[in-house]
């Protein structure tokens, strides 16, 4: 897994790249194939945003969280983007089923 950290209008301190990094790699115990990491941090007006999208095979997923704590914002994103990796990988497991029950279905018409 790749990790790119962007902070845009200000300076990130060594602190915070840390705090984001660590909080992004807890998303690894929900899925093993993540290919790629991009953090971005902002500060759009009075507001901090971070913006984490991660990349698996054949999919992008992305997530935008504006708070008055950049702290804060980074994990409401890891959070969000946890549910949203677990739903992809819950849609991955139903289709590989419903292949199998399909290639299944037609071994026994073949058969008979």
């Amino acid at each position: 897994m790749r990790i790119s950290f962007t902070a845009r209008h200000f300076k990130s301190s060594e602190r915070l790249k840390e705090f984001a990094t660590t909080e992004v790699r807890r998303l690894k115990k929900y899925y093993d194939d993540i290919l790629d990491v991009e953090i971005i941090l902002d500060y759009v007006k009075q507001q901090q945003v971070a913006e984490v999208v991660i990349k698996v095979y054949g999919q992008r997923l992305a997530v935008v969280e504006k708070t008055e704590d950049m702290y804060k914002s980074v994990t409401l994103a890891v959070d969000k983007l946890e549910r949203k990796l677990l739903k992809y990988k819950e849609k991955l497991r139903h289709f590989d089923k419903e292949r199998i029950a399909e290639n299944i279905k037609t071994e026994l018409e073949v058969e008979e």
